[in-house]
């Protein structure tokens, strides 16, 4: 795992994208295709306008699975990952081959059929974030290790829901849904590249938990320390708490 710094998370999100892109564009030029897993979410509203708008990639050989979603929450509620992921990435691009998560739909139906069709081939890069409690898509601590399901039913903590809340995707905390369906930890380090975008400085104490601590289900996030490819985009606001010494780059 590297860890990046940048200045802003204008200068972050222009970096990773341009970096996204490059793995996109290689692996559609040695695959004929490239599978994506996205993330959603506020930390991710800048590399996604900057990514969408590079050119020479080829967004129709790109197959795209989602990271994570409420359950009961219908896909016209402003805080949809379903919605964000169409108006963000999918209308932007014209990508037709994608597999959104239903929260309408019976989750356990959604978890198998996205599941069968998410381990029909490997991912080749995902992009996630990492939460205020420290969270690996919707895994909150203490997050599970261990399970080699590809999709799975959790119960979201009350940092998670109030760092919705917090970020105005709803107006109050019985508002946001208590279950997700989310991308086990184990299926999101299966991917060959992991592009981990965390600006500002509410996402601070959880960096320094995830990258100066111990690797441990209390700090979901902290997992990704033992993936080879993955690199982690930091801005002078999230890194703000690391030791100097944690940073491949300084701010």
């Amino acid at each position: 795992m590297i860890i990046k710094c940048f200045k802003d998370k204008m200068e972050l999100a222009s970096v990773a994208a341009q970096e996204a892109a490059t793995i996109l564009r290689d692996t559609i030029q040695a695959k004929g295709s490239a599978r994506l897993v996205a993330a959603t979410g506020a930390a991710q509203f800048e590399f996604l306008e900057i990514l969408t708008s590079l050119p020479s990639i080829d967004w129709s050989r790109v197959e795209m699975f989602h990271l994570d979603e409420y359950i009961g929450l219908p896909a016209s509620h402003p805080a949809s990952f379903s919605r964000f992921l169409q108006e963000r990435l999918i209308n932007k691009t014209g990508i037709t081959n994608h597999h959104l998560l239903d929260g309408e739909k019976d989750p356990a139906e959604v978890v198998r059929r996205t599941g069968e069709a998410l381990l029909s081939a490997p991912i080749d890069v995902a992009f996630v974030g990492i939460g205020e409690n420290g969270h690996l898509a919707f895994n909150d601590p203490p997050a599970d290790f261990e399970t080699q399901e590809p999709y799975i039913i959790v119960t979201l903590d009350e940092a998670c829901r109030r760092q919705q809340m917090g970020e105005g995707w709803f107006a109050t905390l019985a508002d946001v849904p208590q279950r997700a369906i989310s991308m086990s930890i184990r299926q999101v380090l299966k991917a060959q590249n992991i592009v981990c975008i965390v600006p500002d400085s509410r996402k601070a104490n959880a960096v320094k938990a995830c990258f100066d601590g111990e690797i441990s289900p209390l700090a979901p996030a902290s997992i990704l320390r033992t993936h080879p490819n993955t690199t982690v985009y930091l801005d002078a606001n999230s890194a703000a708490l690391l030791r100097p010494g944690t940073l491949a780059s300084a701010c």
